[in-house]
């Protein structure tokens, strides 16, 4: 059976692409709110965002070391260092143009991470349909190769088992014909008929 093609909502398209500059001008934001609010120069605020930002990247790095590396919670811990740093500055600096500037910055990067991720979906995404294309095409001929046997198979036994009906009634119509003697048959060159026996088991 032939699945259903769905096609996805354009709110579902568009979504994931916004999601990093979403991300970056939401800290923006919040920063520049706090700075309205006793942020600006609080060298205290300023300390604690600094703080929090080096242990989410040092964290980032511990969990990306090794062999057994868990590479999301890294790009997690390393994306909360970001926004905890773009968060700080926003909040500590009196103008627009540093907060603006780390903000395009982030937004940069964030798109040069988020664009790697889309590569390797649409990659993934891209062999998979491949594959089960190929599957469904693989599947699809191998049963037509037995249906046709089987249709084979059956035609042949339909055949067959018309081709016996019609030669034991030929043997009964000319076993029953007057002056039939298989003798006289097998003399004229014909092969001997096996004998035809009658009776019946009770």
């Amino acid at each position: 059976m032939n699945e259903p093609i769905l096609a996805p909502s354009s709110l579902a398209v568009v979504l994931p692409k916004l999601a990093p500059a979403i991300a970056t001008s939401t800290v923006l934001i919040l920063g520049r709110i706090w700075n309205a609010n006793g942020a600006e120069h609080s060298v205290g605020n300023a300390t604690l965002m600094v703080v929090l930002a080096t242990g989410a990247a040092a964290a980032g790095a511990f969990a990306s070391a090794g062999r057994s590396g868990d590479g999301v919670l890294a790009g997690t811990c390393f994306a909360a260092s970001g926004g905890l740093a773009l968060a700080g500055v926003a909040g500590y600096a009196d103008g627009w143009s540093l907060p603006l500037l780390l903000w395009a910055l982030a937004t940069a990067v964030a798109y040069g991470l988020a664009a790697r991720h889309w590569r390797t979906d649409r990659r993934d995404t891209v062999a998979y349909e491949r594959q089960t294309t190929e599957r469904r095409e693989t599947h699809a001929h191998t049963e037509r190769v037995e249906a046709l046997r089987a249709g084979a198979q059956i035609e042949v036994a339909r055949e067959g088992a018309a081709y016996a009906t019609a030669l034991a009634q030929a043997l009964t119509a000319r076993a029953t014909l007057p002056g039939f003697d298989p003798v006289e048959l097998t003399r004229a060159g014909l092969p001997e008929l096996p004998a035809i026996d009658n009776t019946k088991e009770h």
